[in-house]
């Protein structure tokens, strides 16, 4: 018998890092919402007492900024300055430029469409060079990895404790980290827990572990998973009070893998957030995601892994790789094949199968991109099984 230990860590909603994700994502819902042929490639960042959005936008949409950015903190929950951040008085500062006109070039005008226009699907090409990876396995109902599937339970819960006054003396900041064991390579037993939260000056250690064990650890993760040697740490330090922007810088795109499938496969570097669909760092990842969650769900392989790389303002992949990690009912080669008959990995055709020029991105900013089933996002549907399954004769 075969083990190994992989694990998978998730931050909440007040991390620096994913305060500044869900701004750029809120910005970038408001300007699709007027426009939906926005370009944008927006970051955040933020440190004590303010936040700077800068990057670039070419839209037709007028937005205030400074309010979208207010909005988004205080949501989280840094709402005054006994939190160590306050949406309601810290700085915004707003540095944007247009897209470059050189990027635009092959965005607008893809290489095939300059050589033939009579495919409406070739007109826009990628927005940048660059691979892409999707992943999907059967170790939840959600065919995601077992180990980041329950971080993020984890983190969501930890929010909604302390949104809902459960735990009323959490902070926004917080993490969670869960190793699993797995036995011939499947899930057996949870190996580790760890969560940290901030919280209030007053609350004793005690009790704060205490109800973390009892209101998060006991109600996400399934006891059969739990055993008297899984190691579970809350606040392993004793105290966690200054946190959030104040405790730490925050940046637009630095937590990469929680967004993804913590570590279970490659990532190809770009970051989701703050960006529109011509980007393929993004909607190509969603895509990726949508094929392997589809191949998955068809019952073509246990677990599924596709990498797609594009050239900037060329329209159709450079490279598309499938690997089922010998798990396939038929050949990789097969499946590939497969997979080429029912989904068109063009950016334009992604944009329209996946309807990303709507707004909908800062639900995507916490918690994972990925598995997120309860939200509507087209990614994570498996309505193209009976397709797959029949471009393979089964």
């Amino acid at each position: 018998m075969k083990k190994r230990l992989f694990t998978s860590e998730s931050v909440t909603e007040g991390h620096p890092d994913k305060v500044c994700d869900k701004i750029s994502d809120s910005v970038l819902d408001a300007l699709l919402a007027q426009d939906p042929m926005s370009r944008v490639a927006l970051e955040t960042c933020c440190n004590t007492g303010f936040a700077l959005l800068m990057g670039e936008v070419t839209s037709a949409a007028q937005v205030d900024y400074e309010a979208i950015a207010r909005k988004a903190i205080v949501e989280i929950g840094y709402d005054s300055e006994d939190k160590g951040f306050d949406g309601n008085s810290c700085a915004v500062l707003v540095r944007l430029d247009k897209q470059s006109a050189d990027i635009a070039l092959g965005v607008d005008n893809s290489v095939e469409h300059r050589a033939d226009a009579s495919d409406p699907y070739d007109l826009t090409g990628a927005g940048d060079q660059g691979m892409v990876f999707g992943y999907a396995c059967d170790e939840t109902p959600e065919l995601m990895p077992m180990p980041i599937s329950l971080a993020h339970k984890l983190t969501a819960r930890l929010t909604q404790a302390r949104k809902s006054g459960e735990l009323a003396y959490l902070r926004p900041d917080g993490k969670a980290q869960v190793s699993v064991e797995y036995r011939d390579d499947r899930v057996a037993r949870i190996a580790a827990i760890v969560v940290s939260t901030q919280h209030a000056p007053e609350i004793e250690i005690e009790q704060l572990r205490r109800d973390v064990r009892e209101q998060i650890i006991d109600r996400v993760i399934p006891a059969h998973l739990i055993d008297a040697q899984t190691d579970i740490y809350i606040n392993p330090t004793g105290r966690f009070v200054i946190g959030g922007p104040n405790g730490d810088s925050g940046l637009t795109g630095r937590k990469i893998i929680v967004d993804s499938y913590g570590g279970y496969c490659p990532h190809g570097g770009g970051a989701f957030s703050g960006k529109d669909p011509t980007k393929v760092d993004r909607s190509a990842c969603y895509m990726a995601r949508y094929v392997c969650k589809n191949v998955v769900a068809a019952g073509l392989a246990r677990k599924c892994q596709l990498d797609i790389a594009y050239a900037i303002g060329v329209a159709k992949p450079v490279a598309v790789q499938v690997n089922t990690f010998g798990t396939g009912v038929v050949d990789d080669t097969r499946i590939a094949a497969a997979i080429d008959k029912v989904f068109d990995l063009r950016p334009l055709a992604i944009i329209d199968r996946l309807q990303l020029r709507r707004p909908q991105f800062a639900d995507t900013s916490n918690y994972g991109h990925f598995g997120r089933e309860d939200k509507g996002f087209v990614w994570e549907m498996t309505d193209k099984t009976d397709e797959l399954r029949q471009a393979l004769g089964l």
